[in-house]
């Protein structure tokens, strides 16, 4: 699998299983599945509620927890030092783990200064309860902020696909050495559906997500399609033994639509 450097010590596999709304038993049956396919990605979040049963998958699988890359995050209203830190603890036992290899601020809070956030992230990292810092839903404004702190701050979880290609926020991660990871990367269904993608699907005799997929990848992103169907993870996970032409490339670079598949209300957005 390819990986991507995050910092002097940790690298990130180029594609993770997702594991947002997936619950109880399809949650562990997902996990084992992905992990026997060949994942060793995996990304969950405290609101998720479901740590327990991706270790519960992960125990199942028998896989080495070295071998593994686990990604989680912090829910935006518990950003308060004493609050970050005991929410990392618990992730801990929730986890079956001693460390958590990628630590995410989940969403911006304009309520919480970002550096208290951060500094309670690098005692985290310091202690060795985490290894990598990051954030997630970041835009250039709010990564701007980032900066002002020192912090070393290796990667950027936000929706990114065909439709929704945000070029200017990817050129200041790649100018910041900041990895961006694509969350709902194919825009949940929507852009399987696009001309262009189907088109090229034809072409390659690749499945739209496995075209998609490939793009993220050699655009230099993490991608983390979300699963439970075995077939579907298999297909995902074959998206990266190929490679689409640099003309193909840029027509799917052409695409965007500035579509947008997560809007909660407190997002703090820029187009």
């Amino acid at each position: 699998m390819k990986t991507f450097q995050l910092n002097s010590t940790t690298s990130i596999p180029a594609l993770g299983l997702g594991t947002y709304k997936l619950r109880g038993q399809e949650c562990v049956s997902a996990v084992v599945k992905a992990l026997e396919i060949g994942y060793r990605h995996l990304d969950t979040a405290d609101s998720y509620e479901n740590h327990r049963e991706v270790a519960q998958g992960i125990k199942q699988s028998g896989i080495k927890r070295e071998e593994l890359f686990i990604t989680t995050k912090v829910r935006r209203d518990d950003l308060h030092t004493q609050n970050l830190l005991d929410a990392a603890h618990r992730f801990l036992e929730e986890l079956h783990t001693d460390y958590v290899d990628l630590l995410l601020i989940h969403w911006p809070n304009k309520a919480i200064p970002v550096g208290e956030s951060l500094e309670a992230m690098e005692q985290l990292r310091s202690e060795k309860i985490i290894r990598t810092i990051g954030v997630s839903n970041f835009t250039i404004r709010h990564i701007e902020e980032v900066l002002k702190t020192g912090i070393e701050v290796a990667s950027n979880q936000v929706e990114f696909h065909p439709s929704l290609n945000q070029k200017e926020l990817k050129n200041f991660c790649d100018q910041n050495k900041i990895v961006i990871t694509a969350y709902s990367p194919l825009a949940r269904g929507y852009d399987l559906e696009l001309p262009v993608i189907k088109d090229l699907s034809q072409k390659y005799g690749k499945t739209p997500s496995q075209v998609i997929l490939n793009w993220l990848v050699n655009k230099g992103l993490v991608a983390i399609p979300k699963s439970s169907n075995p077939q579907r993870l298999l297909e995902n996970f074959q998206s990266l033994d190929w490679q689409i032409d640099p003309q193909d490339m840029e027509l799917i670079d052409n695409i965007n639509e500035n579509h947008r598949a997560v809007t909660p209300v407190f997002a703090e957005f820029d187009y």
